[in-house]
């Protein structure tokens, strides 16, 4: 049975991330084949994965998604600039509507009354509405939808930082 999956922010290649969001690698190498390793732990060859974005740094996306298992969906993230559909993606510029989410790769301000925002980009930050699914909040490996504990948002403001 076909699972889908999601997840965001592997910044496969970027350097500069360990340090920033404090991962716990020693190497650039170490990193991709860790969060490689553990994607494919949990994800089947005909499974989906949206990817809500930041998925590889410079242009180099192809290297890392021929070493992937599942069908990749690729929201656009601020540092997928030269990820093409020719890498293995099926790319999309905004954002995907299932049901009552609203999948993203930043967080929105104005989530529709009835609707969770799920996204990325904000790493190991917490969030004030919505769900992040970046890797450094998902033990570094893409999270099945069924598995995600949504919270219940009616108590929740819109977070000031978006």
């Amino acid at each position: 049975m076909t699972k889908i999956f999601l997840t965001s922010d592997q910044h496969f290649f970027h350097k500069n991330i360990i340090n920033y969001c404090n991962r716990p690698f020693n190497s650039v190498q170490e990193m991709n084949e860790v969060m490689i390793n553990k994607w494919n732990e949990v994800v089947g060859d005909n499974d989906i994965v949206i990817h809500l974005g930041d998925f590889a740094f410079g242009n180099r996306a192809k290297e890392i998604r021929d070493k992937l298992n599942g069908i990749i969906i690729l929201i656009r993230g601020n540092h997928d600039r030269y990820v093409k559909q020719e890498d293995g993606f099926i790319m999309v510029e905004d954002k995907i509507i299932m049901g009552n989410l609203i999948l993203t790769h930043r967080p929105l301000q104005d989530i529709p009354e009835g609707f969770i925002n799920v996204f990325g980009h904000i790493h190991h930050n917490k969030a004030w509405s919505g769900e992040c699914v970046c890797v450094e909040q998902t033990d570094y490996k893409p999270i099945e939808l069924n598995n995600i504990k949504f919270r219940d948002y009616r108590s929740y403001t819109q977070s000031p930082w978006c």
